[in-house]
């Protein structure tokens, strides 16, 4: 059986929150602890807002890995093929149909600025240059320190995306916890918390005492994204300790 399964991954710009507009590998892990992903069971799931397609391996660079070193070897392969050609998609990487065999680009790693391929790593201290968003559905339910280790040995900094039921283990660089109102908040400290607003079981005071960093509210997309922008950006005027997160990859019509 598959150790981690992956929907998708692709070389692209992080789109939201504090980290909003810098390159990374967006890696999003298969499954969700809050809903199933079928339509049928929305309205009795715990989180009945997600946009996200999170079921199967069947997305771009998606599969299953029986090791954290195949997984960090197909996400280092995805970093390297991006960087050098500047690609949004990170489709010059695959892997093949479901076994997590990495399919090679051929890209020879000395071609990509800073990357040293004596060590596997960028010429740049790992903090700041090669960077993974690790999300999901809920990546914590996979993301181990076996993953961890190895994607630091390739130089990535790990940042996660998580909905803060779960604890997270140690290693992670960046912590960004994403509350849903009607789930019991397990991690309640980290880098970033970031809110989608409006959620009637989740008032921002709720979370605003808690020990994070930074305080992001984002519109909850859909119909009304016009009218929980405007709402989001009256509280934040009202309330400075939050700031507005909007979905740059959605403007940009990125992945």
């Amino acid at each position: 059986m598959a150790r981690y399964q992956l929907k998708e991954a692709f070389y692209t710009l992080q789109g939201e929150g504090a980290r909003s507009g810098r390159a990374a590998v967006f890696c999003r892990f298969a499954g969700c602890n809050l809903w199933s992903g079928r339509e049928r069971d929305r309205a009795s799931a715990v989180c009945t807002f997600c946009d996200t397609d999170f079921r199967g391996t069947d997305g771009v660079g998606g599969g299953r890995f029986l090791s954290a070193e195949t997984l960090a070897d197909h996400l280092e392969e995805l970093w390297e093929a991006g960087a050098d050609s500047g690609s949004a998609s990170g489709s010059s990487s695959d892997s093949a149909s479901g076994s997590g065999v990495v399919v090679g680009s051929g890209l020879d790693s000395d071609s990509v600025p800073g990357f040293d391929s004596r060590s596997g790593a960028g010429s740049r201290s790992s903090t700041g240059y090669r960077y993974l968003v690790c999300t999901g559905g809920e990546p914590l339910l996979q993301l181990d320190s076996a993953a961890i280790e190895a994607l630091h040995r390739r130089g990535f900094e790990i940042a996660v995306e998580t909905n803060g039921t779960r604890p997270a283990p140690p290693g992670i660089d960046w912590v960004c916890v994403s509350p849903k109102g009607r789930a019991p908040l397990v991690l309640t400290s980290g880098d970033e918390l970031k809110l989608v607003f409006p959620q009637p079981e989740a008032p921002p005071e709720r979370y605003s005492g808690l020990a994070f960093d930074q305080f992001f509210l984002q519109p909850m997309d859909g119909p009304e994204l016009a009218a929980n922008t405007e709402q989001a950006l009256a509280y934040c005027r009202a309330y400075p300790q939050w700031r507005l997160s909007l979905q740059l990859h959605k403007l940009l019509g990125i992945p």
